[in-house]
Parts: C-alpha cells; sequence; structure tokens
C-alpha cells in the first residue's frame, strides 16, 4: 500500500531503532501528516534529527503507558538490544520495547523484535488477555537465539501473554537471516496445530477480524524448507527451557 493511500493516521509507533524498524524516509513521507509517534525511550532523537518536531514525540518506558484517542498504548518489556551504528558504537544507547494496545472492548499485543523471556507471563497477567498477538517468528538462528524467538517460541509466547490468534509478523519482508524464505510460517504452523493455538496467516493489506478470523492459507510461494522435526531455536541464559513440545492449553 503506497503511503500516499493510507487513511489518516492517528499516531505511530515504533519499537525500536534498528533499520528494519526504523526507516528514515518513512519517517520524513509521514513526518506531515502524523500528529504522534510513539517511541521506546531515546528513539526520539532519531526522530527529531529528522524534522519531526519534539512536541509530537511521545518517548516511553517499559510499562509506561499514554493515551491515544480512545485506546491506551503501554510499552511492553522486550529481551533484544538496539542501535543504528554498523561498528555497534550506539548498542543498546536506545530502549526497545513491545506494545500493548488497548481500548474499550479489545487488546492487541506487538511483540517487537524479542527472545523468550519470562516477562511474557507478567505481560499477560497485567495487560491481558489479548484479542490478537502479533509476535515475530522471522529472522532466527541458533546464535540468535537471546535476541529473536523463531516460530516455536513465538507460539509459546502467544500463550504466556494470554492470546486469542496469534498473528505472525516479522517475516518475509527483509532477508536477515539463512533460513529458506517461507520456513517461518511453514515451522509456525506446524507448532501452532501442535498446541491449539489459533492462528491468521493475512496477506498484506488484508483486515483481520480476531474474533472470525479467515482459514489459514498458504497463500506464500511454496519453497522447500527441511523438515518439522527441524530443531527449534531456544533461548539460553534463562535459568531454565521451556518446553516446546504439545502441551494442555484449555487451563
Amino acid at each position: 500500500l503506497p503511503l500516499a493511500e493510507l487513511p489518516p493516521v492517528d499516531a505511530v509507533v515504533i519499537s525500536h531503532d534498528h533499520y528494519d524498524h526504523l526507516d528514515h524516509r518513512t519517517i520524513v513521507a509521514l513526518g506531515a501528516r502524523v500528529p504522534r509517534f510513539v517511541v521506546p525511550l531515546g528513539v526520539g532523537a532519531h526522530l527529531e534529527r529528522w524534522g519531526i518536531p519534539s512536541e509530537r514525540i511521545v518517548e516511553l518506558d517499559w510499562w509506561a503507558e499514554t493515551p491515544v484517542g480512545a485506546l491506551t498504548l503501554t510499552a511492553t518489556p522486550a529481551r533484544h538490544f538496539s542501535g543504528r551504528s554498523m561498528v555497534m558504537s550506539d548498542r543498546d544507547a536506545t530502549l526497545w520495547a513491545g506494545w500493548a494496545i488497548r481500548g474499550p472492548e479489545h487488546r492487541v499485543y506487538y511483540s517487537g523484535d524479542t527472545a523468550m523471556f519470562p516477562v511474557f507471563s507478567e505481560i499477560g497477567d497485567r495487560l491481558g488477555p489479548f484479542d490478537a498477538s502479533l509476535i515475530e517468528v522471522g529472522a532466527y538462528d541458533a546464535l540468535w537465539a537471546d535476541v529473536h524467538l523463531g516460530p516455536e517460541q513465538a507460539v509459546e509466547a502467544h500463550r504466556l501473554v494470554r492470546g486469542g490468534v496469534l498473528i505472525p509478523v516479522h517475516w518475509g519482508t527483509f532477508d536477515l537471516a539463512l533460513h529458506p524464505w517461507t520456513e517461518p510460517m511453514e515451522r509456525l504452523l506446524v507448532a501452532a496445530s501442535r498446541t491449539g493455538a489459533r492462528v491468521a496467516t493475512p496477506k498484506p493489506g488484508q483486515t483481520v477480524l480476531p474474533a472470525s478470523p479467515r482459514p489459514v492459507a498458504r497463500w506464500w510461494p511454496d519453497v522447500p524448507w527441511r523438515t518439522a522435526e527441524t530443531a527449534p531455536v531456544v533461548s539460553t541464559g534463562l535459568g531454565h527451557r521451556r518446553a516446546l513440545h504439545p502441551m494442555n492449553t484449555s487451563g
């Protein structure tokens, strides 16, 4: 969808300052049309350098919130990192976050970029349950297991935040990892079938109604991947590992 065809936008919400989440040209193009930018701590400095007035920028720490119309936006903790320098001279100089968007009737969770960590349960307890969760599933590797989820852990994160419909994001756009292009979705569908998680797979531009999502459709190219038994990416350094095998989700 061309930017010029977007309907009126109440706010732009940004998870962190990595290039695949914060694009200079996009911010400049939206600058005159968007009344508010909601970002984690420190990210506002990038926007100000690109011409966004400071009074239109809201910076939040984890668990802080701000109203946007009838909605409440809460910055949620995430397990990732930040920085835009190729030599990492600014690594972790700004904050990264997920977002909980709560309205009078519905709630949505967006993970941002994150690895598995116990705070997912706290997010679900404090801000959930959510009608839908938008959780990253792509750009994973065994070496990145402490900054990205991977498909199997995305399904587990969805359960922990008490999500209703899982809408997988962060796949099929940027070539950031060595896994096959469509492998994240195929692995996610296998993992979801094992746990009974409901999944929506909208085409770009399609709308999802969490109460009645479209049946899962494999609209992406049929690119071979290895097998459903490929070892999942599992985060380390947590003191324990969460089970990724079938579990009872009814209680």
